[in-house]
Formats: C-alpha cells, structure tokens, sequence
C-alpha cells in the first residue's frame, strides 16, 4: 500500500494518538477501536489485515502492550514511504511514523498519571477519590469488550468462521469460570491456528 501524507496529516495523526492517550484506561489496547476506525476506516492509511497484524504481534511480543502503537505508526509511515521497496525514504518514513505515534500516545497519559495519581495519593481518604476508583472498572471492562469485538469481527462474520467464535466463546468462558492459565489459552489457540482449525 502506498500513501501520501502532508505536514497536516502527519500532525493529525499525532493528535489523535494524543486524544486517545487520554482515554487509555485500563492500557492502550481499550483504544484499539477508535484507532481502527481512524487509521483504516476513516483515513485508508493501513489495511485491515495490517492492523489486525501489527495487534498481533505486539500481543505474542515480549513487553508492554503499547508495542502495537509503535507498529501501527510504524506501518502508517512506510505506506506513506512507497512500502518496503521505497527504500531509505520509506525507513525515514516508518521512524517519523512511529516516534509520533508513542509520543502522541505516551507523553499526555504519562504526564495526567503522574499529576493524578500525587493528587489521588494525598486525597486517598476522599469519598469521591474512591468513587472515583470503583466507577472505572466497569469502564475498562467496556473498551476492552469493544476492542475484542473489533478484532474478532475483523477475522470473519460469515457462517464459515463459526471454528473462530467458538474458540471465542470457549475461551471466555474458560477465563471466567476457571483458574486455567492464560497462556495454556493462547498455546491451544496457536496449535489450532496451526494446523488450520480457526
């Protein structure tokens, strides 16, 4: 996929990883929706199969979620560089891609967090303090449910993918009802990807 992106372009999407740093509560992953609906659905900046892929690979990776935002800047920048073959430009444009994206996506969040959580820690006591605190669980649990939602919907909706949902459903269902380990889910997810399954 090849690109074209201005100044201004660059700049919104700097701005977007900004607005959604404010609202990544409960990790960055909760704002996987809103990104999809930006940088493929709005703007054609990526492909579905390269959101879906850049997810992906930050999840099985080593390290704190937050890869994916790298990635995604990552592959916005070397679409707007011609794609691999652009060569040097393409690279450049990757790097540029990704330093906006994690700044847009760390520097506000990093900054409220530690401005908040000073305020919340002289407050503790405070009745709204630990309203406050009860009255986010719910919101996590929502944006994680749409990104879930978004991704598996990505995967297929037809008749032919029901394998897929009832690996969904499976898993769900085992993470809720039992202690059994999440990457004995993700092992048995591989090996049925493996061999074709789902």
């Amino acid at each position: 996929m090849s690109i074209t992106l201005d100044a201004s372009d660059w700049l919104a999407l700097l701005g977007h990883f900004m607005s959604l740093s404010l609202l990544a509560i409960g990790g960055v992953i909760a704002t996987a929706p809103d990104m999809h609906r930006t940088l493929v659905d709005q703007n054609h900046w990526l492909y579905d199969s390269q959101f879906n892929t850049c997810v992906a690979l930050a999840q099985a990776a080593p390290g704190p979620n937050v890869l994916f935002v790298a990635l995604l800047g990552w592959q916005v920048g070397l679409n707007a560089g011609g794609g691999i073959a652009g060569g040097f430009v393409a690279w450049a444009s990757a790097a540029l891609g990704m330093v906006l994206a994690m700044l847009g996506i760390l520097l506000p969040s990093t900054t409220l967090t530690l401005a908040a959580s000073r305020w919340a820690h002289q407050n503790r006591e405070l009745r709204a303090v630990r309203a406050f605190k009860q009255g986010m669980a719910p919101v996590v649990v929502a944006l994680l449910i749409a990104t879930s939602w978004i991704l598996a919907v990505n995967l297929g909706t037809s008749a032919g993918h029901w394998p897929l949902w009832l690996l969904v459903v499976v898993s769900t269902l085992l993470v809720w009802r039992t202690r059994l380990h999440l990457l004995w889910l993700l092992a048995g997810g591989g090996l049925l990807g493996w061999f074709g399954l789902v």
